[in-house]
């Protein structure tokens, strides 16, 4: 598979890499393949060794603005000339979707491909991943929206929430048919 991981660039602590590495490992050692923002630094980095160093493949979509901060040494690198066609480009690329710890730019990543899945442009799976409960506000927010009726189809269709990674790569192969 071709995973599309949004994730923050941030250097974190220990709460947060851990799983994101171990994430990143089962995924190389499934032979999958990373789709990611390409930069080498913080989680991003973390990730990216952590695919790498287990056997899988690189697959970097930076935009020009952040090319010097490109991990060198990858399968395939695409340089986007703006942040939407790096999102256009991310998605393109995969066969599935799933969302680490992160800031405003993981925020609007994981906001469009839940908005587009919700208007039927795309079915690719996505898995956010609620490392230490990260995320758990924004479920309660999307509870919300779905229960008041702000959302046209349920919030399950839209998102598997998974506590740890193995968890998370499990639904992403059963969704996809792989193994």
């Amino acid at each position: 598979m071709n995973i599309c991981v949004f994730l923050s660039a941030a250097d974190l602590p220990e709460t947060y890499t851990r799983p994101a590495r171990e994430f990143a490992e089962l995924l190389g050692k499934g032979g999958h393949t990373l789709v990611w923002g390409g930069s080498d630094v913080g989680l991003m980095k973390v990730v990216a060794d952590g695919v790498q160093e287990a056997g899988g493949r690189l697959t970097g979509v930076s935009v020009g603005f952040l090319a010097a901060k490109a991990r060198p040494g990858v399968d395939d690198m695409v340089i986007a000339k703006d942040l939407a066609e790096r999102k256009a480009l991310l998605l393109e690329k995969a066969d599935a979707v799933v969302i680490l710890v992160g800031g405003t730019g993981t925020l609007d990543e994981a906001t469009e491909i839940l908005e587009l899945k919700k208007h039927g442009h795309t079915t690719k799976p996505v898995v956010l991943l609620n490392t230490a409960g990260f995320y758990d506000g924004l479920r309660e927010q999307f509870r919300r929206m779905e229960d008041e009726g702000f959302l046209p189809v349920p919030l399950a269709d839209l998102v598997f929430f998974a506590e740890e990674p193995v968890g998370a790569l499990a639904y992403l192969e059963e969704s996809l048919g792989v193994r």
